[in-house]
């Protein structure tokens, strides 16, 4: 393949969320996608039609010897099962988030792999945009010294009150932890490595949702997962601290999103759910907050990178950033903090992965290296 090449992509699952890859895949020259599908074959036709490409069955795009990537962005039950397909039929893949729903599965999809020879990139690719890449430079830089502790939290009241069907945020594979969890898991093993053990505490503080968005205003949804869960994580450098994701707050709150604190400072790091905001710095002993210009590029969209950046890696030879044993380390993290809540224990962590390498910040706008 010559090293200049755009990968020819196929897309599968065409809900909420593809727009957002529909839109980045233009973005990058690098990306052509070619086709699509969807379980709804009249979604899939609609779809296609406004983004000039064509409509396939998922047999289909899979057997196209002209799709080199396949984007999989099915609901999280079917993560597993589509990418094993995929890679089956000898396509490289890159899956929205979660990568799967238990350790076992995303295990799976790993020795699947390696048995087709292909590649598996995973969401959330955000981590590689200017606000967390800046972060990990200046952690790199020494700007707040050594990290010592962290936290994270993601709080809100739900997604039933924004989502046209947000039933299966609150099946298994759902809840605030395996729906938004791994934005913050990715970008906290970005900036700090890999977990060594976990515990967690869990609770369902509402068992039945009200929807009141349309279309499906007035319709009531029985909640099957912990909606709320309060974890400790201690990295393998030596770093705890504490992770909260919630879909029970209902009312406003001042916590910070992401903060590191270090020996010698403090760094909050942006909502990890986007590629841009604003990084700040607070020197050790000084209320004060300095803002940090982004010194990386990508600060606007937060779709589409990771699969622009495994092309690249593709080309050249090297190791893609979003890749799955960070997406697998991830998920043995969300599915621990479970077991801890449901053991009483701590658990001690299988998984380990390298940190991604960080995003050269000498290069202009899409260009990936």
């Amino acid at each position: 393949m010559n090293s200049s090449s755009p990968a020819k992509i196929g897309l599968i699952g065409c809900g909420n969320i593809s727009k957002a890859y529909f839109n980045s895949c233009k973005l990058f020259p690098n990306l052509n996608l070619v086709a699509c599908s969807d379980i709804d074959v009249v979604r899939a036709r609609e779809a296609a039609a406004q983004n000039g490409i064509e409509a396939l069955s998922v047999e289909d795009l899979l057997a196209s010897s002209d799709i080199e990537i396949a984007i999989n962005l099915t609901i999280p039950q079917a993560h597993a099962e589509i990418d094993c397909r995929a890679l089956e039929a000898g396509r490289h893949v890159f899956s929205e988030k979660p990568f799967a729903l238990t350790l076992a599965e995303g295990v799976q999809i790993q020795s699947a792999a390696r048995k087709a020879g292909r590649r598996v990139g995973c969401a959330p690719d955000t981590v590689l945009g200017a606000a967390v890449q800046t972060c990990r430079k200046l952690l790199d830089d020494g700007a707040i010294g050594k990290p010592v502790a962290f936290t994270a939290v993601m709080q809100c009241r739900g997604h039933e009150h924004w989502h046209p069907a947000p039933e299966f945020y609150y099946k298994r594979g759902g809840g605030p932890m395996f729906d938004m969890g791994p934005y913050y898991l990715h970008a906290l093993i970005t900036l700090l490595g890999p977990v060594k053990r976990v515990a967690g505490l869990t609770k369902i503080t509402f068992p039945e949702r009200l929807i009141t968005s349309e279309p499906k205003k007035g319709q009531s949804i029985t909640v099957e997962v912990p909606t709320h869960l309060a974890s400790l994580l201690e990295f393998q450098d030596g770093a705890v601290g504490t992770f909260v994701t919630s879909f029970d707050v209902r009312g406003p709150f001042t916590n910070p999103v992401i903060e590191i604190y270090g020996t010698e400072g403090t760094l909050r790091v942006p909502d990890p759910n986007g590629t841009g905001g604003q990084v700040q710095i607070g020197a050790a002993c000084q209320g004060e907050w300095e803002d940090v210009p982004h010194s990386h590029p990508y600060a606007k969209g937060s779709r589409g990178l990771g699969v622009a950046d495994l092309v690249a890696a593709l080309r050249t030879g090297r190791r893609h950033r979003a890749n799955d044993q960070i997406a697998l380390h991830a998920l043995e993290i969300m599915e621990a903090i479970h077991v801890s809540a449901e053991q009483g224990r701590h658990v001690e962590l299988t998984t380990t992965c390298e940190r991604p390498a960080p995003m050269r910040n000498d290069l202009p706008e899409f260009v990936l290296d």
